[in-house]
């Protein structure tokens, strides 16, 4: 899988390691003075989208936070998406997909496939039915040079119940990164499998072999600061996505202001990446 990571090492060299996310929960709406429907979720995007497009590497939207609108939430996601298109900034669905057989090829499907409905440049899935389960979003992803995060070591407390069990000596999580290092093996100049790990703690994770892309949420209001990512990632064989997103979007709902807000925040996590390389 080297069209995502050619086209991910890319975007990051132009434009910084910043992950912005798009997450327009109901207070932030609410703060921004729009009304909570999916109107007010289409404003609050267009925005988004004007001040990170073209400035910030990869944008992350929350399917979540469409999908309570219904049918027309998910419009304003796949126009969201669209507009992202071809501007030379990565868009990262963050839906967690994770079933089995021909459910998990219904997901590929709808996200990952050539012309699927809800195209992403990538998407995050859970590897909590087993690894293997996901083959069909690794396949799809391929064909059509998209990239696929795993999650693996959350930034949530009760992740740890799962992903620090034991897996034939390895914690769940590390089999999980393992997992995507074995799917990134020989590819360059990154492969397209990445791994979710969170930026707000220490992951006690071997990241030397992922030959792959890091997700790390937790950037800003979460409290992991650039330094934290720095550190916390140094041994990584890839590249690390630090991610935020009410840091930036509470600078909204000015479009000059939000540019700014993601423009200070890439800019600060390239000189702590750079400070300790």
């Amino acid at each position: 899988m080297t069209g995502f990571g050619r086209r991910l090492v890319a975007a990051v060299d132009r434009f910084g390691p910043l992950c912005a996310g798009i997450d327009p929960h109901p207070g932030l709406i609410a703060e921004w003075g729009l009304t909570d429907d999916a109107d007010g979720l289409a404003r609050f995007c267009a925005a988004a989208v004007e001040a990170l497009a073209g400035h910030v590497a990869v944008v992350k939207p929350q399917a979540a936070f469409f999908e309570r609108h219904g049918s027309r939430g998910i419009a304003v996601l796949e126009r969201t998406l669209a507009d992202l298109a071809g501007t030379g900034t990565l868009s990262l669905l963050d839906v967690k997909r994770g079933d089995i057989g021909s459910t998990m090829d219904g997901y590929a499907d709808a996200y990952l496939g050539v012309g699927a409905a809800v195209a992403a440049d990538a998407i995050t899935v859970s590897p909590y039915l087993g690894f293997g389960s996901l083959e069909p979003a690794f396949r799809a992803a391929e064909e059509a040079d998209r990239g696929v995060f795993v999650l693996a070591r959350t930034s949530n407390p009760e992740g740890g119940s799962v992903q620090l069990a034991s897996a034939d000596g390895r914690t769940v999580a590390q089999a999980m990164v393992d997992g995507a290092a074995g799917r990134n093996t020989g590819a360059a100049p990154l492969g397209g499998v990445g791994v979710v790990v969170g930026a707000t703690h220490d992951h006690g994770l071997q990241l030397g072999a992922l030959n792959g892309a890091v997700l790390a949420p937790g950037l800003g209001a979460q409290g992991a600061t650039p330094r934290d990512v720095a550190e916390r990632f140094a041994g990584l064989s890839g590249l690390v996505l630090p991610a935020a997103s009410r840091s930036i979007l509470k600078a909204g709902p000015g479009v000059a202001a939000l540019r700014s807000a993601a423009e200070a925040q890439r800019d600060e996590l390239a000189a702590a990446l750079t400070a300790l390389r």
